[in-house]
């Protein structure tokens, strides 16, 4: 399985999927998402699971990897920039937006892309994308934990899209 991002240039998320963008929720927290395409998925592939995750947070986050995205039960190839605001043929789960270091943002505010917005440095930022053989029994607000034990048994593949966005 292969995944790509026109939303990457020469390895680096373009400046409108973070803080540096031109589109943020009531809380200032950028929202415009990501697109991606998925390619050569396996044999038996009913549907797809996102995490979009900065491991380079757990330095300034009271060690947390902070977790901007969590879609699940995505059964195109592809999802256009901006479609985490206007989908409704799969769902969503809560970001880390929601946390104590993110400012406590609302569960339902949270379930949607919170774009990049590195507080100190340049982080890499992990777009994970799991070909699972089911769709998955989840609503709109679920946990990462939740959807790591739905998943559980259903991976058929992944594969990790890096991209890095600066402070």
């Amino acid at each position: 399985m292969k995944v790509s991002s026109t939303g990457l240039t020469d390895g680096v998320w373009q400046d409108k999927y973070g803080k540096r963008g031109h589109q943020f929720n009531k809380n200032d927290i950028p929202n415009y998402s990501i697109p991606f395409k998925i390619e050569h998925a396996p044999k038996g592939t009913k549907t797809y699971a996102v995490i979009l995750e900065d491991k380079d947070a757990y330095a300034v986050t009271n060690g947390i990897s902070w977790i901007h995205w969590l879609a699940a039960n995505i059964t195109k190839n592809e999802l256009l920039e901006n479609e985490s605001k206007s989908a409704t043929d799969f769902v969503q789960g809560a970001n880390s937006w929601m946390t104590i270091e993110g400012g406590k943002q609302s569960r339902e505010l949270s379930s949607f892309y919170g774009g990049m917005a590195p507080p100190d440095k340049l982080h890499t930022y992990e777009l994970h994308v799991f070909a699972l053989d089911t769709a998955l029994d989840l609503e709109n607000g679920f946990t990462l934990n939740d959807l790591y034990w739905k998943m559980e048994s259903h991976i058929l593949d992944s594969y990790i899209l890096k991209g890095t966005y600066a402070n």
